[in-house]
């Protein structure tokens, strides 16, 4: 009987553990080039402090975790994700995701969460893709970690339109009361797992609703940081 090894989806080559889904190799490419703010994820001369930006207005939540920006060949694996169904990416994703958690809690002491929540998609919006492309990263992601997870901690009350398609200010706007928390989090330190983080807005507005409820932190955590 042949068995076929399974292949990295990045650089197609054999897999040593087919269910990794990326390759050692290929993880350690995509670790960032760059220096960037712990808080906000962007650009920083000082990896470990707050940038000037952040020290000026800082955002909703305490950290940032992103595996890295919006660029080829991790941007290719988001976008097949969300627009071509290929669900079976979340697994290996969520695994690069956790990396990234792990070694920001061992060179930045990031301190350990007790619940991950999914940033929700509108109702007409999950059933034409037929997923929510968070909720899947966060099932495993939760598990490898030991943490609570909610699928419907959050639910999206109205429809809002396509978040890239608005400037920084419209996205805003548009996200202003969209959101609902549908469980208690008093006390509870919390991580909202997205896909891609552009200006923030979806996050900032999530964390917003999230520290007004009780909750004592949070977190956000990410595939890609667009900077």
């Amino acid at each position: 009987m042949l068995t076929v090894p399974g292949l990295c989806w990045l650089c197609q080559m054999p897999l040593a553990l087919s269910g990794w889904g990326v390759c050692s190799v290929c993880t350690r490419a995509l670790e960032w080039r760059i220096g960037i703010c712990p808080q906000c994820g962007l650009p920083a001369t000082n990896p470990s402090l707050p940038c000037g930006r952040c020290l000026k207005k800082s955002p909703p939540w305490s950290a940032l975790v992103a595996v890295d920006d919006y660029v080829p060949p991790l941007s290719r694996l988001v976008h097949a994700l969300k627009f071509s169904g290929q669900s079976s990416l979340a697994q290996p994703l969520a695994q690069l995701l956790l990396l990234a958690v792990l070694q920001a809690r061992r060179h930045r002491a990031l301190p350990k969460i007790d619940m991950v929540v999914n940033v929700p998609l509108y109702r007409r919006r999950h059933w034409r893709r037929g997923y929510n492309q968070s909720d899947l990263i966060c099932r495993p992601l939760a598990r490898w970690l030991g943490c609570r997870y909610e699928a419907h901690a959050l639910t999206r009350v109205h429809a809002t339109a396509i978040q890239h398609q608005l400037s920084a200010r419209l996205r805003k706007r548009n996200l202003k009361n969209a959101f609902r928390l549908e469980l208690p989090v008093d006390g509870l330190h919390i991580a909202i797992v997205d896909d891609v983080v552009t200006t923030g807005s979806t996050v900032a507005e999530l964390s917003r609703l999230l520290l007004r409820s009780g909750a004592a932190s949070v977190q956000v955590w990410c595939l890609c940081r667009t900077l």
